[in-house]
């Protein structure tokens, strides 16, 4: 279980929650809120989240499906990529969530 700044995320039962209010997330967002999660502090590039999340060894710098998916993970957490609360970008590198 990962529990800091009102988020909760409980591996076993996969459910997230952002300030006590359940999240509906996919599989594939609740992978990728774990991996950066799990690195507080640390970029996460966008080749490391998809093999962490998809285990798949094909990438291509032109696959922008960790974009998208990062996208609609700040969406559902009222998340803006201007000025970031949870998910930040590093430009050029990837992304994460500050400790």
């Amino acid at each position: 279980m990962i529990v800091f700044s009102g988020l909760v995320l409980d591996m076993k039962t996969h459910e997230c929650t952002l300030n006590e209010k359940r999240l509906s997330l996919t599989p594939t967002e609740f992978s990728i809120l774990w991996v950066l999660c799990s690195n507080r502090g640390r970029v996460v590039s966008s080749e490391e989240l998809f093999h962490e999340v998809w285990g798949d060894k094909y990438f291509t710098n032109s696959n922008n499906t960790v974009m998208v998916h990062i996208r609609h993970l700040r969406e559902k957490m009222h998340d803006s990529a201007e000025h970031p609360k949870y998910i930040k970008t590093v430009w050029g590198i990837g992304y994460k969530i500050e400790k």
